[in-house]
């Protein structure tokens, strides 16, 4: 009796725990290249602090850490300590203008709550 194997049809792709839009890379790509010298990618963490116990937190990275993951979006690198990682997954970075503010906007569904001001999270 002959066996036969099929090879799947799809693919399957790993979704990165964190998304950024379009929006975000661009602006993030166009910050850094005003830096000298130019950074190797972008940190996003969260950090204990704020109103109501945790706050985002972006910079620029020259290398990744040993307990970093990095994510390539569009060839920008994104590191993200595992530590933060547990609290980031299934967010999206945007940057957002209006006329009355402009800046990165976090969509990340484990918040449970936000302080008046929303700069911080509780999740």
């Amino acid at each position: 009796m002959a066996t036969t194997t099929v090879a799947p049809t799809e693919e399957t792709v790993k979704k990165p725990p964190l998304a950024l839009t379009p929006q975000a890379i661009a602006k993030v790509r166009e910050i850094m290249a005003t830096q000298d010298p130019l950074p190797a990618g972008l940190r996003i963490g969260v950090a204990g602090g704020g109103c109501s116990g945790f706050q985002y937190s972006m910079a620029f990275e020259n290398q990744a850490g040993m307990m970093d993951k990095v994510f390539n979006f569009d060839d920008l690198k994104v590191f993200v300590d595992a530590t933060s990682l547990m609290y980031l997954n299934g967010c999206t970075v945007d940057y957002v203008e209006t006329l009355e503010a402009a800046g990165f906007k976090f969509d990340n569904p484990q918040v449970k709550s936000t302080c008046g001001c929303g700069s911080s999270f509780q999740v």
